[in-house]
């Protein structure tokens, strides 16, 4: 079965910090784009990282240079590390994975997603 499962979601106190993984079954993460996403309460899906099978990257502006996306290719994982999170970081993120494309922050173009997870920021 094609999947990826999310974990490490939760909730956390300004300044803090969080590792979100994603563990692919089913196929090589290696060989596809990878995407963090996240929906914030009342808001859109939105793309805020991702990174090509070429080690190209590319962060939102409102993420760059507190979040870092990569992969491990031993455990077929896929990773957002979280530092200085903030309040307005509060959503649900969502780890996506497609092929035949660079990086890319619309969801159209990936074919596998995980489930989702919560993400709290607040005193």
């Amino acid at each position: 079965q094609l999947q990826l499962v999310e974990s490490g979601g939760g909730l956390v106190q300004p300044g803090g910090s969080l590792r979100l993984s994603c563990a692919a079954s089913g196929f090589t993460l290696d060989h596809y784009t990878i995407g963090w996403f996240r929906q914030a309460p009342g808001k859109e899906r939105e793309g805020i990282a991702s990174s090509s099978s070429d080690g190209d990257t590319y962060y939102a502006d409102s993420v760059g240079g507190r979040f870092t996306i990569g992969r491990d290719g031993a455990k077929n994982t896929m990773y957002l590390q979280m530092d200085n999170l903030k309040p307005e970081d509060t959503g649900v993120y969502y780890c996506a994975a497609g092929a035949g494309f660079g990086i890319a922050t619309m969801a159209t173009p990936y074919d596998y997603w995980g489930q989702g997870t919560q993400v709290t920021v607040s005193v």
